[in-house]
């Protein structure tokens, strides 16, 4: 599960745009950013997160309420009961048109996993310097609007620690796998089906264990680990 992701850059642009050769989104992502996303409970539609899509040829920011199952109601999106805020079984009929046509980008510098230890729930904070890529599935209203789910695949040995039920689906800062990622295709590519079976860890990160992913007040029993990329 990832149910927290965050986007801060401080007064720097964006370095993942330029290394991926999204130029174009520059202004889209320009300084400050603070974007603390948290998944649509509640039915709140509002609570979103922003993603990369390519549509009509074109790359494109994009706000997307952050829980797949929703529905359009007039020029509302309205959330679904389905608990879809992470894609994990792919291979679902539910999921099939949005990994073959609508596959978007997700850029963040934080994100949040908990796991149930005794009877204590413990939430830990991931880092990273820069901003790195994870995989979103989303769909398009009729009114314009978008939801969204980040994919998730089987657990991580080195995620385990702080969270052994699933893994984020971290995508390479390489901007051939970007377009082809982006790109709708009737047969999915074999990178694409590679990084699914085989999913990676590509950035470093700084996990520390926090109260709240809100304010990110960190518990000091717990001595701070460094995740290293496993490229």
């Amino acid at each position: 599960m990832c149910g927290y992701v965050e986007l801060e850059n401080g007064e720097k642009p964006i370095e993942g745009l330029k290394q991926l050769n999204f130029d174009d989104l520059i202004g889209d992502f320009s300084a400050p950013i603070t974007e603390k996303c948290y998944p649509a409970f509640g039915g709140d539609a509002q609570r979103n997160i922003p993603i990369i899509i390519l549509e009509q040829g074109r790359l494109k920011k994009v706000y997307a309420t952050w829980w797949f199952d929703c529905y359009q109601d007039g020029e509302q999106i309205i959330v679904g009961s389905r608990t879809t805020f992470n894609a994990r079984n792919l291979a679902s009929p539910f999921w099939q048109h949005a990994l073959h046509n609508q596959r978007g980008i997700l850029l963040a510098t934080g994100l949040g996993e908990s796991k149930i230890v005794g009877k204590t729930k413990q939430q830990f904070y991931f880092s990273s310097a820069r901003a790195f890529c994870l995989g979103v599935l989303y769909k398009k209203f009729a009114n314009g609007q978008y939801s969204a789910a980040i994919i998730t695949r089987d657990a991580h040995l080195k995620f385990e620690p702080y969270h052994d039920k699933a893994f984020p689906l971290f995508l390479p800062l390489q901007p051939e796998f970007a377009r082809v990622w982006l790109t709708p295709k009737q047969t999915i590519d074999k990178q694409i089906n590679q990084l699914l079976a085989h999913p990676l860890l590509y950035p470093e990160l700084q996990v520390q264990r926090v109260k709240t992913f809100k304010n990110k007040e960190t518990l000091h029993s717990f001595n701070p680990v460094t995740l290293h990329s496993d490229t």
